[in-house]
């Protein structure tokens, strides 16, 4: 609850910074920039090795994929019952089954389950959502957005040259590589910036714009991103008897709210950017309820 609770003041101090004239309009880019190529990288550098290879692992790896398949069989569905336009379809395709599992989602984890779930929160992240953001993300963009369609050679450069994905492939390698502990303070003292940057960010630049065209399909895609996936991974697990910790975090990551990122890109596209804001604005406060709400089923 502690951890909850300092997680909550980060995002107020930040939504309190952005009303402040001295802080510039990019300051959350910069605090995400430091996070994307510092303070997540050496979080994974530091806490990858400490995993424990086993079928446990598998949970984090294959749930979000499982999510994205179903998250889009229910929005193609309810779509097509309501005739939506082609790019609210198209937002909703890319919000609903992507979730903020990196900056919202390891703070939460770390949140709920302390240090020993985020190794798992980084292998959600980093082989689920980031890769499903680079592939069926790219697919979304290039049949329903307005931009120019990005080649295969690119979005593979993107991937390999990420540097959380880059930490994450150094780190399985070395696994048998004891870290130095001069190395295990400073990778330490980095990762403890994640928390605190990312969440000041978020409180930055969290906006909320809700105009009566978009609240139907509002309400259904944060319905199925914060509500129906997480219960139908709970469900999907219950029914098969797991019930490990890498289970319960990737059951957990299943209910974040929609992915940042995937909103910029959905903006940039034309991809019916009032919808988009809002699912990302109104998704990342409702997740403060529907999270705890979830860890008392877990």
């Amino acid at each position: 609850m502690e951890n909850f609770i300092l997680t909550i003041a980060f995002l107020l101090i930040g939504m309190g910074l952005r009303r402040l004239p001295r802080f510039p309009r990019e300051t959350a880019q910069v605090l995400n920039l430091f996070v994307i190529h510092v303070s997540l990288p050496a979080l994974i550098l530091l806490k990858v090795p400490q995993l424990t290879f086993s079928r446990d692992i598998l949970a984090p790896v294959i749930m979000p994929w499982a999510m994205l398949a179903a998250s889009a069989v229910i929005i193609l569905f309810v779509a097509r019952l309501r005739n939506w336009r082609r790019e609210i379809i198209g937002a909703l395709l890319l919000l609903v089954p992507l979730g903020n599992t990196s900056f919202l989602g390891i703070p939460m984890v770390q949140a709920f389950f302390s240090e020993a779930g985020i190794p798992y929160a980084v292998l959600y992240d980093q082989l689920g959502s980031f890769l499903a953001l680079a592939t069926y993300g790219t697919v979304i963009l290039a049949l329903y957005g307005s931009g120019e369609r990005p080649r295969l050679i690119l979005i593979v450069k993107k991937v390999i040259t990420f540097p959380p994905f880059l930490a994450l492939a150094l780190a399985l390698a070395g696994r048998k590589v004891g870290l130095p502990a001069p190395a295990i303070t400073l990778f330490g003292s980095l990762a403890a910036t994640l928390v605190p940057m990312v969440m000041i960010a978020v409180g930055y630049q969290l906006t909320l714009r809700l105009r009566p065209e978009v609240l139907p399909p509002l309400l259904v895609g944060l319905s199925v991103k914060l509500i129906v996936a997480p219960l139908l991974a709970l469900l999907f697990c219950h029914l098969l008897g797991l019930n490990s910790l890498a289970v319960r975090v990737a059951i957990f990551e299943a209910g974040m709210p929609p992915m940042v990122s995937a909103g910029a890109l959905a903006i940039m596209a034309g991809l019916s950017p009032e919808l988009t804001a809002a699912m990302v604005g109104v998704g990342i406060l409702l997740s403060f309820l529907t999270l705890p709400l979830l860890m008392q089923l877990l």
